[in-house]
């Protein structure tokens, strides 16, 4: 599973957003490879949105935010949880997509293990945190080269058009009105359906 080419991560937030479902998220350990197919996302579109890290500009925080697209930036949130973003667009852009779900597909022994075990499998990655701490993602992974070997996205089966919900995003004050949030309808894995 080869990774994304950088191009694929050089277009509008938005528009990766959606590309990026059905793709395939892989982390190689030293022991192990774990893999889920990405199911749902957030797009944040920098100094345009209110609600993204990027907003007020550059920051030692969300530097890697303003790197060129296909790195990933991992915030810590709430004092307790991880997070993770692909960054888009241009260097300078201040773009990004948040990981929020996936349908874990490979691994899964070890997502329960670092998850601390007894979650049911539709719990196990359905929320940014939670596909965060199953795929042993934290602060040493912001920067990530997303077309390394640590952490890449292989392309999947593209979504149809008329499977891809747009909704609002979770979790944010701002720009709440913002239909920036996108999952694939029908999936077991989506952290929480459109109202």
């Amino acid at each position: 599973m080869r990774p994304l080419p950088r191009s694929f991560y050089l277009r509008p937030a938005r528009t990766v957003a959606r590309d990026l479902l059905g793709s395939y998220i892989i982390r190689t350990l030293p022991r192990t490879t774990i893999i889920g197919k990405i199911v749902e996302v957030e797009a944040y579109l920098g100094d345009r949105d209110p609600a993204s890290h990027a907003f007020h500009g550059r920051t030692e925080r969300n530097a890697v935010m303003f790197w060129r697209g296909g790195h990933l930036y991992v915030y810590f949130t709430y004092g307790m949880h991880f997070c993770a973003n692909v960054v888009t667009g241009e260097a300078g852009v201040g773009h990004a997509v948040l990981i929020r779900a996936v349908e874990p597909v490979s691994g899964i022994a070890g997502m329960k293990r670092r998850r601390n075990g007894g979650h049911k499998a539709e719990d196990l990655t359905n929320g940014p945190a939670k596909f965060c701490q199953a795929f042993g993602i934290a602060r040493k992974e912001n920067g990530t080269d997303l077309l390394g070997n640590t952490i890449r996205i292989a392309a999947g089966e593209p979504v149809r058009p008329s499977l891809i919900v747009s909704a609002t995003r979770i979790g944010i004050r701002l720009a709440a009105d913002k239909r920036w949030r996108y999952y694939i309808k029908g999936n077991a894995f989506v952290s929480r359906l459109s109202r």
